[in-house]
C-alpha cells in the first residue's frame, strides 16, 4: 500500500453475527475513510445464495457482495465480527479460511473481536505464539499460551478484542493502525470519545 492508497478492509458476515461487532467497525472504518467490503458467508461456511443475514439478534443485515465475489482480492485487514452461530459459520468457510492463512502470511493486519479470535482464528491455527483476547465466556478456551484479558490486544499483524461494549475501541485500533494515530484521533473525537 502507498502513502496515498486509500486502505480496503473486509468484513465477512454470516447468520448469527453479532450486529454491534459487524456494524461497529464498519461504520467506524468508513468514517475514517477506509473502503470497506461487507461480504456474506452461507451457513456453515458453504457459499452463500444471497447477501442477506440475520445476525444474532435478528437485525437483517444485507452485505455488500459474497465472499466467493472477493476471495482473489488483497485487502489491507480483514475484519472478523464474533457472535453465535456467526463466528461458526465463518470458521467453516474454506475460502475464508484461506484468506486470512494468506493475509497472515503477507504480513496484512487480521482483526477479530468477541468469539472470532477462538472459533475462527485459534481452530486454523491462525494464534499460535501470539497474544489475543476473546469474549471471556470463551476465555477457557482459548489457548493459556496466547489468552490475555485485556480489552484490545495487538500483537503483531493481529488485533484482537473481547466483545460488543469494546467494539467501538477495538475500531478505532483498527484505524490507527491502517491510517495512523492522527486520524485515529480525529474519527474518536467525532465519536465524542477521548
Amino acid at each position: 500500500m502507498t502513502a496515498t492508497a486509500r486502505p480496503c478492509a473486509l468484513v465477512p458476515i454470516a447468520d448469527g453475527t453479532e450486529e454491534i461487532e459487524a456494524v461497529c467497525v464498519i461504520d467506524v472504518l468508513r468514517r475514517a475513510g477506509v473502503e470497506v467490503v461487507v461480504a456474506c458467508v452461507g451457513p456453515g461456511g458453504v457459499p452463500a445464495t444471497s447477501p442477506a443475514v440475520v445476525a444474532s439478534r435478528g437485525v437483517r443485515l444485507t452485505a455488500d457482495v459474497l465472499l466467493e465475489d472477493v476471495a482473489a482480492r488483497d485487502f489491507d485487514a480483514i475484519v472478523l465480527p464474533g457472535g453465535l452461530p456467526g463466528a461458526r459459520h465463518l470458521r467453516g468457510s474454506a475460502t475464508l479460511a484461506a484468506m486470512l492463512t494468506a493475509q497472515d502470511r503477507s504480513g496484512r493486519l487480521l482483526a477479530a473481536i468477541c468469539a472470532a479470535p477462538v472459533v475462527v482464528l485459534q481452530a486454523h491455527g491462525l494464534l499460535r505464539g501470539r497474544g489475543a483476547t476473546c469474549f471471556p465466556g470463551l476465555a477457557a478456551e482459548m489457548d493459556p499460551v496466547s489468552r490475555r484479558d485485556d480489552t484490545v490486544v495487538q500483537d503483531g499483524n493481529l488485533l484482537t478484542s473481547q466483545g460488543p461494549g469494546t467494539a467501538l475501541v477495538f475500531a478505532l485500533a483498527i484505524v490507527g493502525h491502517l491510517c495512523g494515530k492522527q486520524r485515529r484521533d480525529e474519527v474518536a473525537a467525532q465519536l465524542l470519545l477521548d
